[in-house]
């Protein structure tokens, strides 16, 4: 069954260059922080938008800041002005979502709304909004298209519908291009180490091998999950932050790897590259499979970015993983305990 697509014909044609100015929300989070090494290494002018008045990082010394009031529309035009691509990768996650559902609608849906208008007011070209594959379903099985109806109810999935439909509709009015990314489980070492990803599986991973000597999984690991590694994420957000508009005229895409992995299965993989790179096998601990225990198989696929010419590379896991391998290493000491 396919679903409605609200970005047309309206929206304004490309006029990009290579070297962009690019506000990216969330600039001092995992995701945020990632792509913003990325593009300013790539050669674009980064703005990282905080809710804090503070200095550029260390890890980004020639970056600018700003500094984001969510409810000021005034404010927020201001942050806007002069800059060719907004990123908006702010938002709260899904277990911050389940506890407060109104916060969540308030900050993933009407906030990024706010965000959509000042941009358009500033003119800005472009805004590419960071949403999630499990807006489709909670879990994930069969295949999963740009097509596939989102039905989810979680507050973590309705609250990122609110946020697309904001951009794809001002998209869709012409007011601005407007792209939505539906990102799959991605993974990879964080700029610094308070960053809040540590409940992310592969992390959460990596971290125990380094301080416990161990792999917990509180499952069998049976169930499926499309992995992706944070490098091929910023590089296909890179190439779709320069794409010219008729590249970008439908609006969403799908972010993962097509090849989806047992837990289970990137679980050995990590527990074998931990021998390579660290020089010890941690110990896997995780439970008996239950006897009427199935699996579904479970396709996430990328047809708009295939029919691009882009294609993210499942290949890259295996080195982000040696590289978040390396990073918890050198950051995290070894312990008798470990709270994820």
């Amino acid at each position: 069954m396919s679903c409605w697509n609200p970005c047309g014909p309206k929206v304004r044609r490309g006029k990009l260059s290579l070297s962009m100015r690019i506000l990216i929300t969330g600039g001092f989070g995992f995701l945020g922080g990632r792509l913003a090494v990325y593009l300013a290494h790539a050669g674009h002018q980064v703005v990282l938008g905080s809710r804090n008045a503070v200095a550029p990082p260390a890890w980004l010394s020639q970056a600018e800041v700003a500094n984001i009031d969510w409810d000021d529309a005034a404010a927020l035009v201001r942050c806007c002005m002069g800059v060719d691509t907004v990123i908006q990768a702010a938002g709260m996650n899904a277990q911050d979502c389940a506890t407060d559902p109104v916060a969540a609608l308030a900050f993933n849906g009407v906030a990024t709304a706010r965000l959509v208008a000042a941009a358009s007011l500033a003119g800005v070209e472009r805004i590419i909004y960071f949403s999630t594959a499990r807006i489709y379903a909670d879990p994930l099985v069969g295949t999963i298209t740009e097509e596939t109806c989102p039905r989810n109810l979680h507050p973590y999935a309705t609250s990122h519908l609110a946020g697309e439909l904001a951009v794809l509709g001002a998209c869709q009015r012409g007011d601005i291009q407007g792209i939505v990314l539906r990102l799959s489980n991605a993974f990879g070492a964080p700029m610094h180490k308070n960053v809040n990803c540590w409940m992310l599986l592969v992390n959460d991973l990596c971290r125990q091998a380094v301080q416990t000597r161990k792999l917990m999984l509180r499952s069998s690991g049976k169930q499926q999950r499309d992995f992706i590694a944070m490098t091929e994420v910023c590089r296909v957000t890179e190439r779709l932050a320069v794409a010219s508009g008729e590249d970008c005229l439908t609006g969403i895409f799908n972010i993962g790897s097509s090849e989806a992995l047992s837990v289970l299965a990137m679980t050995q993989m990590i527990q074998q590259r931990c021998v390579r790179v660290l020089g010890f096998e941690p110990e896997l601990l995780h439970k008996q499979e239950l006897g009427d225990e199935s699996v579904v198989p479970f396709t996430y696929q990328q047809t708009r970015l295939v029919a691009m010419g882009t294609q993210l590379d499942a290949s890259k896991n295996i080195a982000e993983i040696d590289h978040l391998l390396r990073y918890c290493d050198a950051t995290f000491e070894q312990t008798s305990t470990y709270d994820s």
